[in-house]
């Protein structure tokens, strides 16, 4: 898997993604958000689906994962990540997190204090807990839990494990899937996942 950061906001690239492969595929065509991609250089391209464009140019590796990323608009020592999608069927495989770790690792280098993000489902929640993020404690208003790296300061009195488990009970008190369901009680009472765990 090859992992690349494209650009920075405000002046990222256009990332063209296929809709029926890609949650939030239209996100990806803003040119104001950075953007990182992997590549699975094993793949052949679908000739099925539309193939992906970066600045209107086919790619010749498939792109199986993407994220998007602004400064936020009154601290700019903010880097927020909007949007991450993976292919669904590539979904589950451990790529999300490592993209979102080239993100994370670059934007410390580039002088970012914190990385946060908003997440609307507890798989999403699970990622990036893997890739160092903590639950902070806030939601936004559209109840989306926001994560932060490194790990907030506010709410340091709770544990690691406590801090955790908050952000999942916010997920048991909504109408959830079946698979999110079974998701959430095979994690209940237990704590983080490690950074870079597959689990």
């Amino acid at each position: 898997m090859e992992y690349e950061l494209l650009g920075w906001p405000p002046d990222g690239p256009k990332l063209r993604l296929d809709y029926e492969r890609f949650s939030y595929a239209g996100k990806f065509v803003m040119t104001n958000t950075g953007k990182a991609v992997a590549r699975d250089a094993t793949a052949a391209i679908d000739e099925n689906a539309s193939a992906a464009e970066i600045d209107g140019s086919a790619v010749e590796t498939p792109i199986v994962a993407a994220v998007a990323f602004n400064e936020d608009r009154t601290d700019e020592g903010t880097l927020w990540l909007r949007y991450v999608t993976v292919e669904r069927s590539r979904r589950g495989e451990g790529i999300g997190p490592e993209l979102l770790a080239l993100v994370r690792d670059r934007a410390v280098e580039r002088g970012y204090d914190r990385l946060r993000i908003a997440v609307n489902n507890p798989f999403a929640y699970e990622a990036l807990y893997r890739t160092g993020f903590a639950y902070t404690g806030e939601t936004t208003g559209i109840a989306e839990l926001i994560l932060e790296y490194p790990t907030p300061i506010d709410g340091a009195d709770r544990s690691e494990r406590e801090r955790y488990q908050a952000g999942l009970e916010e997920f048991r008190d909504r109408d959830l899937s079946d698979e999110e369901e079974s998701f959430l009680e095979s994690r209940r009472d237990g704590g983080p996942p490690g950074v870079g765990s597959a689990d």
